[in-house]
């Protein structure tokens, strides 16, 4: 009776619309089917993604921007210590704020789209901002030839030391973390060589600390070429070496499901459940917890324990919600731009009115970018989703090495600023051991909250020599 009455409806619907073009014509312009969905799509991406918090993370930087050029007169240097204080904290909370908002919606991004993906655009929008900050540093007034070494330093052993020390410390404690070892040593593999290019051939191989004119051209090109490489690489073939472990017996159940299934009802093992008996601890990255024997064995990259992602289907699934994301990402990244110039002359003049270490703007510009993306990696250790907190991590390292280099030296040959990167005795054994430290770490089966103690260790000695040398 339903359908007769659907059908009788359709039809006198047709006749109307036969009879009177005008109604015809109303009705051909209303929405129907798949335009009536699309816009449901639409208006619930909008109404997900432009949450009241992630508003006023967004309109709080352009209020700045607008209102900050209203007191340049009263902030010309030498500014007096109390307004030069307060514009200070204000610039930094609202850079900071800004900072909080892209790292929001990439966070968003990388849960949506998954591991490495995700994390891949997190790391990428913290380093868009590292770079815009130094690059207006150092084209700012005063002397910053070395505001490129002293930030990608600061990064570096804050993020091995301080992020990924207190991840592990506090993640140990309630869950046995095992990691995707293929992937953390291609990260660590790649600190290395960048490091070595970064802050050792300016010692050995430049004049002054700098790279030469004929060789700043040659070393970014290579380094854009090695980090390009590597994460096509990343976001291919390798892609799995670089996901959270799925623990054993998620897939001796998701195996036995599967064999259920293609054998009408009988049971049998599989190499999933096969492979719950041989391996030791891992992680899922839906419950973020692990569990293991503690034997130790960790199941290969290319096994059926790694979660396998089909970002084309996320794509097409998400469509609407991923590009909002996008649009809001970069609307709150541009004040971040725009305020990165007043951020340079305040830092500039506080630092020489109090007298501190120029090595201080760079570990404050990195503080102010890693600061939320540190959350984001403490709050995984948390979870138990240790490949996350490498992935966030060591990513992102490899990313500001990757990519910061190559860009203040390419800054540096066309302004024709210097650019010193050769890093002092001092900070450069910390830097190794620092490095060696994340290497031993990373080849362990699984690690303890002792390898976070050592880290954080290593960054207690970084402010000591901050502060001293």
């Amino acid at each position: 009776m339903f359908s007769l009455f659907r059908y009788s409806s359709g039809c006198r619907c047709a006749a109307n619309e036969g009879d009177d073009p005008l109604r015809a014509q109303q009705l051909r312009g209303r929405p129907r089917g798949n335009e009536q969905l699309v816009n449901s799509t639409s208006r619930n991406a909008l109404s997900r993604v432009l949450t009241p918090g992630a508003l006023v993370r967004l309109a709080l930087p352009w209020l700045a921007v607008f209102a900050l050029p209203l007191f340049h007169d009263l902030l010309a240097p030498p500014a007096p210590p109390a307004l030069l204080i307060g514009a200070l904290v204000i610039t930094v909370g609202v850079i900071v704020i800004a900072a909080s908002g892209v790292v929001q919606q990439a966070e968003q991004l990388a849960h949506r789209m998954g591991d490495p993906y995700g994390s891949l655009i997190l790391t990428l929008s913290i380093v868009i901002i590292e770079v815009v900050l130094i690059a207006a540093v150092m084209l700012g007034p005063g002397k910053h030839e070395t505001i490129a070494r002293d930030s990608v330093t600061a990064v570096s052993i804050i993020i091995m030391g301080l992020v990924v020390g207190l991840s592990l410390l506090l993640g140990a404690r309630r869950h046995a973390l095992a990691h995707n070892r293929t992937g953390t040593s291609q990260y660590v593999a790649m600190i290395a060589v960048l490091a070595t290019i970064a802050f050792v051939l300016p010692t050995v191989a430049g004049t002054d600390g700098s790279f030469t004119p004929a060789q700043a051209l040659p070393i970014a090109a290579l380094t854009i070429l090695l980090y390009g490489f590597f994460l096509w690489r990343q976001l291919g073939t390798q892609a799995k070496d670089f996901r959270e472990l799925v623990p054993a017996a998620v897939a001796a159940r998701r195996s036995t499901v599967l064999d259920r299934a293609e054998t009408g009802g009988g049971l049998q093992s599989g190499p999933a459940a096969r492979g719950n008996r041989g391996s030791g601890s891992g992680l899922g990255s839906g419950s973020g917890s692990g569990s293991g024997s503690g034997s130790g064995a960790e199941p290969e990259s290319d096994s059926p324990h790694t979660a396998s992602i089909d970002i084309r289907q996320i794509l097409r699934t998400h469509r609407a919600e991923l590009l909002v994301r996008v649009a809001v990402l970069i609307a709150t990244m541009i004040p971040i731009v725009l305020l990165s110039h007043d951020l340079a002359a305040l830092l500039d003049d506080g630092i020489a009115q109090l007298g501190a270490p120029p090595a201080l703007s760079g570990a404050l510009i990195a503080c102010i970018v890693f600061t939320p993306e540190a959350i984001t990696s403490v709050r995984a250790g948390l979870a138990g989703e240790i490949q996350r907190v490498y992935n966030l991590c060591l990513g992102a390292l490899v990313s500001t090495v990757g990519l910061t280099i190559p860009a203040v030296l390419i800054i540096g040959w066309a302004t024709g600023a210097t650019v010193v990167l050769a890093e002092s005795p001092a900070m450069l054994a910390l830097l190794v051991v620092t490095i060696a430290l994340t290497a031993i770490t990373t080849a362990a089966p699984r690690v303890t909250s002792t390898h976070g103690a050592m880290h954080l260790s290593l960054f207690a000695l970084y402010g000591l020599l901050l502060f001293t040398t």
